[in-house]
């Protein structure tokens, strides 16, 4: 009975999560939106975190106070970001009015990981207004 219960959860969430999928609208690459995060993901990888502070959004800048704060958050919850091997960027979306670029990142150890930067457009230009983890896509990298 737990077995088909969980089944049954399982099922619904599945159910639920459609609409959301349905919802996304994959958009042209913007060169924009690449720049910025190329930019920023050099600046780690120089430990700039002054410079790749400057591509956070104002929410982001807020939350964490300084660049240093900022850097520190990078190399211990996102080291792939902070030291990266090799950087490729994949769809760029819409979902429920919010822009992410999806980016694939391999480290230096050669393991693979998909993130979702959400872009946000501040005076006229491209910010970062923060990254979450996602299943990297099995393609050759």
């Amino acid at each position: 009975m737990r077995l088909l219960k969980a089944i049954c959860v399982a099922a619904w969430g599945a159910l639920a999560f459609v609409p959301a999928v349905r919802a996304q609208e994959v958009l042209p690459p913007e060169s924009g939106i690449t720049d910025v995060i190329s930019d920023q993901i050099a600046a780690f990888r120089e430990d700039d975190f002054f410079g790749a502070f400057q591509f956070a959004s104002p929410n982001i800048q807020t939350q964490f106070g300084t660049p240093d704060r900022f850097g520190a958050m990078v190399r211990n919850g996102y080291p792939m970001v902070w030291r990266p091997g090799d950087v490729r960027f994949g769809d760029l979306r819409e979902v429920d009015g919010q822009i992410w670029q999806e980016v694939l990142i391999t480290d230096e150890a050669g393991k693979r990981f998909g993130l979702a930067y959400r872009m946000e457009r501040v005076l006229g230009e491209w910010k970062i207004g923060g990254v979450m983890v996602i299943p990297a896509p099995d393609v050759a990298v």
